[in-house]
């Protein structure tokens, strides 16, 4: 209908067009266009709702993840891990060089059921909420960081603006919500509602970021192979390249178990 009214003929003398049908006219097309794209906005909480999709979509996953701990003066250190996931709440990491980590294990199973397996005590240790925060093995994650996998589980979602093709989305803690960060910048690319970048803040103040790059369809999954996580503070990084990626190959469950954690890979 809106075609049809801008694409009709002009009359011969539009001073012989009534004031009102005019008026009338220009009404339409302006409710229409303003109807057409309140229709098509989407709100905060339906494109975090899309990204957690995304992130989740695969039954499992298996991938090995080389692991670049760069300090400020670019000394390197090196490791080497496997990756085991299935469904949004089961996963495994497991160390694998060098010797001085090989057979270090953390279990996800669940955002307040983490585990940490060290070869050298021979123990499997629950990791505590309180202390959630801290740096995972010397990393610029944090144990938060490593369990994360809903978003829209923990934080509200409010659309701050659209730029260069992504959704800039502001989001904070649903009340009670056993998060340690006070607010996070979310920038999502609207092709494929894969996160690009995370901004991490705490009293106020930015302190970390997260970048997200290499971003590749994999058997009908978009997934980022390459992760940088930088500390603004003293300017420490770890990088995550991921590799020999693949998906739906039906892990079973005793593979996410304590038992499992203390078995060499």
């Amino acid at each position: 209908m809106l075609n049809e009214i801008l694409q009709s003929p002009p009359l011969p003398d539009a001073t012989k067009v009534p004031s009102g049908e005019r008026v009338y006219r220009i009404l339409f097309v302006v409710v229409f266009l303003i109807l057409t794209t309140v229709a098509n906005a989407q709100t905060g909480k339906e494109i975090l709702a899309k990204v957690d999709s995304v992130m989740n979509a695969p039954k499992d996953m298996t991938a090995i993840e080389k692991m670049t701990l760069i300090d400020k003066g670019g000394s390197q250190k090196d490791r080497n891990t496997k990756i085991y996931q299935k469904g949004s709440e089961w996963r495994l990491v497991r160390f694998l060089t060098p010797a001085d980590v090989r057979g270090v294990s953390f279990l996800r199973l669940a955002s307040d059921r983490l585990y940490l397996y060290l070869p050298a005590f021979r123990k499997v240790r629950r990791i505590a909420s309180s202390v959630k925060n801290e740096n995972f093995m010397g990393t610029d994650f944090s144990y938060e960081d490593m369990s994360q996998s809903s978003y829209s589980n923990d934080y509200t979602a409010k659309l701050l603006k659209q730029e260069n093709n992504q959704y800039v989305l502001e989001l904070k803690p649903k009340p009670n919500a056993d998060v340690s960060y006070e607010k996070l910048i979310l920038y999502i690319d609207k092709s494929n509602y894969v996160y690009r970048k995370i901004e991490y803040y705490n009293n106020g103040k930015q302190f970390k970021v997260l970048t997200v790059d290499n971003i590749e369809k994999i058997d009908n999954y978009w997934f980022g192979k390459k992760m940088e996580m930088r500390n603004l503070k003293n300017d420490h990084r770890t990088t995550l390249i991921l590799t020999e990626i693949k998906f739906d190959q039906g892990l079973p469950d005793k593979i996410f178990t304590e038992r499992n954690l203390k078995r060499p890979e």
